[in-house]
């Protein structure tokens, strides 16, 4: 048995003012950017954590990589000039943020993004946070790693220890900041970073999306902005060369380790780690992310607004709390909610002409099979039945068992889950909606407005849910259930016309 877990990416309304499709080559507005960020932002802070944390450590491999690729750029070049030196080294690094772009990983600098869904109540704090623990991590881990291969493949001997040395030079440089400094030069950092990121929501080639990105990663590296997954690789290098560099290399560059003293873990962990992350979120999640949510997203003038005036009561409905109380509610509800005693289930070893007794008993489209311990071990419906006998040639199969043709394969939820989530997993199937890849690359060419792509998607699932805790089946929920809890959303009925209001009348 399988545990529903579903991953939320709905497709920003790609449509003119007028509604029309737009055309293959229009690029996003500012508002269906935002709305795609948070979109994308989303579905990536509710991915899986073995999944986050592997795409994570991936990027902290990538922004290491291309570190390297800058020190060995940079090195020797000085009779080009500080500026241009730069620059060079600050196009050559942005080869880290194209690899992301064109491959996929989880950055904690572009993580932080995630509190735009956070800020439009999509996403809670606790799981906010936790996405950026995992994915801070991950980075961590990937960068030390490639730390360990940089250092034991002794890249610090090359051009006679110079490339050692501009590394150890660039590293304790990085531990020079104040404070407030490096909380300043981190801030910095990441609005441009996430700026990057942010432009390539309005591509959809991975070639447009990595031609955006180039400049804005080059800028704040040749001005030196600070970027913590960066120094997560930097300094430990500079540390580890410092630590276990052979003397002919010292001996090679004419100076000691004792003048590193201050490349060390503690200072790091002060110095750099501390201010850079805290400005790398205030740049990346307050003024980016919450800058634009707060232009786009939080006070849309197009959202409608429930009035007093909006509908008219039929008879026999009663009116209620309708619009954004109602959907709070909503939002917090679980299956726990609206489930149901699983009364009608059958036990595996009963035959399946008694099987069949007693769902057209309890006129039941199928039942959840259960052993004598109350734990889940399948489901039969109506069609397994069906089947049977048509395999049969519709002669008495007296011996066939209810566990020889049940559903064995099949997805149950928790009680905890949330009740929008399965409305969603049962109603919509977002890779056909809108296909898109890890890296935000879309994979489809349609530009087809979003209602559009849902009426032609296809879903097959399942109509009924086993709810299973520890274990144990607790009870069932129906689609039918689901549909009854979220009947609110709809408001009150409109009367449209005196048809309407007669056929209203007829059914009361």
């Amino acid at each position: 048995m399988n545990h529903l877990q579903v991953e939320r990416l709905p497709a920003p309304k790609m449509v003119t003012g007028g509604g029309a499709a737009s055309s293959p080559l229009a690029a996003l507005s500012p508002d269906q950017m935002t709305q795609y960020a948070e979109q994308y932002a989303y579905k990536k802070a509710t991915n899986s954590s073995a999944k986050t944390l592997s795409l994570a450590l991936s990027a902290g491999v990538f922004i290491g990589l291309a570190f390297v690729f800058y020190i060995t750029v940079t090195t020797g070049s000085s009779g080009v000039g500080w500026g241009i030196s730069r620059l060079l080294g600050g196009l050559a690094f942005s080869m880290g943020l194209v690899m992301l772009v064109v491959c996929g990983g989880e950055l904690f600098t572009s993580s932080v993004l995630s509190i735009i869904p956070r800020a439009s109540g999509k996403l809670d704090t606790r799981a906010m946070v936790a996405n950026w623990g995992k994915v801070y991590l991950g980075n961590f881990v990937g960068a030390l790693l490639l730390v360990l291969v940089i250092n034991g493949a002794k890249l610090y001997q090359l051009d006679h220890g110079q490339w050692g040395l501009n590394a150890l030079s660039i590293a304790n440089h990085k531990l020079e900041h104040g404070f407030m400094q490096a909380l300043l030069l981190g801030m910095l950092c990441n609005l441009l970073v996430c700026l990057a990121v942010w432009m390539t929501f309005s591509a959809t080639t991975s070639a447009a999306k990595a031609a955006l990105v180039i400049l804005p990663v080059a800028m704040f590296v040749s001005t030196g902005f600070e970027h913590v997954v960066a120094n997560m690789f930097m300094v430990p290098l500079g540390i580890a060369i410092k630590s276990w560099a052979e003397p002919e290399f010292w001996a090679q560059i004419g100076t000691q380790a004792s003048a590193y003293e201050h490349l060390n873990w503690a200072t790091f962990a002060w110095k750099n780690l501390l201010p850079v992350t805290i400005g790398n979120i205030i740049g990346g999640a307050i003024i980016v992310g919450l800058g634009y949510w707060s232009v786009y997203s939080r006070s849309n003038p197009n959202k409608p607004t429930p009035t007093a005036a909006t509908f008219t009561i039929l008879p026999n409905q009663t009116s209620g709390p309708v619009g954004e109380p109602t959907m709070q509610n909503l939002k917090t509800m679980t299956v726990a909610d609206i489930m149901s005693p699983a009364d009608n289930a059958l036990s595996p070893d009963m035959t399946i002409a008694s099987a069949c007794d007693a769902l057209l008993a309890q006129e039941a489209p199928g039942a959840v099979v259960v052993n004598e311990s109350n734990e889940l071990q399948g489901f039969i419906s109506e069609l397994e039945i069906l089947r049977k006998l048509w395999l049969e040639d519709y002669r008495k199969p007296s011996t066939t068992t209810v566990a020889s043709i049940m559903q064995k394969d099949i997805m149950t939820v928790a009680p905890n889950h949330n009740l929008l989530k399965l409305a969603e997993y049962m109603s919509v199937d977002v890779a056909q909606v809108y296909p898109v890849s890890d890296s935000g690359v879309l994979l489809s060419s349609t530009h087809q407005p979003l209602e559009e792509r849902l009426r032609n998607s296809s879903v097959y699932r399942p109509k009924v849910f086993p709810v299973v805790e520890n274990g144990k089946l607790v009870g069932v929920v129906t689609r039918h259930q689901v549909l009854k809890a979220l009947r609110p959303a709809l408001g009150a009925p409109v009367k449209l016309n005196a048809t309407e209001e007669h056929i209203a009348e007829s059914v009361a």
